[in-house]
C-alpha cells in the first residue's frame, strides 16, 4: 500500500486517463476530485452497503508523554533564544556606548 501526503491542488495520476485531485478537507473528511473516462465505474466504499471491516485505519496520535516532552523542548528553546537575544542586545549597547565615548574624545 502506498501512503501519500498531498496539498490542495496536487494530484495522483493513475495510468494515462485517471487523475485524483486533492481539493482540501476538514476535520474528518477529505475532498477528492476524480477525472476519469465516463465508461469507468467509480464508486466510494459506502456505496452498495457495508462490505465489512475496512483494512484502513486512522493513525494513532502521539502519546501524552511525547506531547509533554515536545512542549518542554519548545519552552526550553524559547527561553534560550530570549536569553541569547537579551545578551546580544546588552553586548551591543555596551559596545555602542564605548564607541560613542571614544568618538566624543
Amino acid at each position: 500500500m502506498l501512503k501519500l501526503t498531498l496539498r490542495p491542488g496536487e494530484y495522483i495520476g493513475i495510468g494515462d486517463e485517471i487523475r485524483v485531485v486533492f481539493s482540501g478537507g476538514s476535520a474528518n473528511n477529505i475532498h477528492l476530485l476524480i477525472d476519469a473516462p465516463r465508461e469507468m465505474n467509480i464508486a466510494r466504499s459506502s456505496a452498495g452497503g457495508n462490505r465489512g471491516k475496512t483494512p484502513y485505519y486512522k493513525e494513532t496520535g502521539i502519546s501524552d508523554e511525547a506531547k509533554r516532552e515536545i512542549t518542554q523542548i519548545i519552552r526550553r528553546e524559547r527561553r534560550e533564544n530570549r536569553a541569547g537575544s537579551a545578551e546580544s542586545r546588552a553586548a551591543g549597547s555596551h559596545t555602542a556606548g564605548a564607541s560613542v565615548r571614544s568618538a566624543q574624545q
